[in-house]
């Protein structure tokens, strides 16, 4: 197939395009407008491979979006491009509401036009959502199935659920073969330092205070990425037109569990560190990085990560849990995630150590402390 990624500079994006083109063998045309979060260095070593192209442009861009389909003429969109940090969706949502809600129903248009004049033959529009839109569950209460009513919380979670809609609405009005999948919490290589797991990983790396809003009891779903990308295929291969497919990675925890867990993790690097094995934990730039990791350690000898936890204010409209029931896309594609909860975490937190040359581009340093780049 030749598959239309939208987004595919992000986190999952390019993980994604690395499992079609690597994994199996596809041909994939990359649409990014390379905002902040957007990382073309992740597909570097992908730029001279023939099944791989590069079109830099928005979703909300009709033209440039008809230019694109009439050029490559895919067989399937994978639909990946959005804003997706609820932080700053609370601070300002109205590229929330452009991108997300705009820019789909720009896609959507173009897609119909496309699909209605080549009448391609298996061609499928794949959205990818978030399991947020469907709001909050009680810690007893069941997991979200693919009958949940949807009850979003947040500008973020709402701009996905508008999106989910106008989808499930181009495929009963116009039949435009769509799919919608609903995933939990995703972690591993190449994520954005503001979200959780690497923030956290990153706050331990530089001796800064971690912040953890409330009280730490909201509960997640968490789901390594290359189970997802996996997921995501098998929908494209073998998910039925018109329906919604849940994914998750059985992994639920309280984010001040998963958070002590990670600065174990963590621990366990230093320990080795102590060893004289910094070199096994990060072979690139090992000198300087292990250098300077070394002496900040010093500064708190014996210490935990642990000791490094804060409480912060809680912020608005916090969900407090995300549970997925991801037996319908069990039972019907044969698709189960491989990785567990410890496996995947402490992957994820060698990775980040491993290429510290990949997560210090995102920041801003002042004197003693970081901040995400804006």
């Amino acid at each position: 197939m030749k598959i239309l990624v939208t987004g595919g500079c992000g986190f999952i994006g390019s993980n994604l395009i690395r499992f079609l083109i690597l994994e199996k063998g596809e041909s994939v045309i990359n649409y990014d407008a390379l905002t902040y979060a957007a990382n073309l260095q992740a597909l570097a070593d992908l730029e001279r491979h023939p099944d791989y192209t590069f079109v830099k442009g928005n979703i909300c861009d009709q033209a440039a979006l008809e230019e694109l389909f009439d050029t490559h003429k895919p067989d399937a969109v994978l639909h990946l491009a959005a804003e997706s940090h609820v932080d700053r969706s609370i601070e300002g949502s109205d590229v929330f509401l452009e991108t997300n809600v705009n820019g789909t129903y720009t896609l959507l248009q173009v897609t119909l036009d496309y699909y209605q004049k080549e009448n391609k033959e298996g061609f499928r529009f794949i959205q990818i959502s978030t399991d947020e839109v469907y709001g909050s569950l009680e810690p007893d209460a069941p997991a979200f199935t693919e009958a949940s009513p949807y009850r979003p919380n947040s500008p973020y979670a709402a701009s996905k659920a508008a999106a989910d809609h106008l989808v499930r609405a181009w495929h009963s009005t116009y039949g435009l073969p769509t799919i919608i999948t609903c995933c939990g919490n995703n972690y591993g290589p190449n994520q954005h330092p503001e979200k959780l797991i690497p923030k956290v990983i990153l706050c331990c790396h530089e001796q800064e205070l971690i912040p953890i809003y409330g009280d730490g009891f909201n509960i997640r779903d968490w789901i390594h990425v290359e189970d997802h990308t996996e997921a995501l295929y098998t929908v494209l291969t073998k998910g039925r037109v018109g329906e919604t497919y849940n994914i998750g990675g059985n992994n639920e925890r309280q984010n001040i569990e998963l958070v002590r867990m990670l600065c174990k993790l963590m621990d366990d690097a230093v320990r080795q560190n102590e060893d004289g094995k910094h070199e096994g934990v990060c072979p690139e730039g090992t000198t300087a990085q292990g250098a300077l990791w070394a002496a900040k350690e010093q500064q708190r000898p014996g210490k935990s990560h642990e000791s490094l936890i804060t409480f912060v204010t809680d912020r608005p409209g916090h969900d407090l849990r995300y549970a997925i029931d991801a037996s319908k896309t069990r039972d019907e594609l044969g698709w189960e995630p491989k990785e567990d909860f410890e496996s995947g975490f402490r992957k994820t937190v060698q990775w980040y150590l491993n290429y510290p040359n990949w997560w210090e581009r995102f920041l801003v340093r002042r004197p003693g402390t970081w901040h995400r780049a804006v």
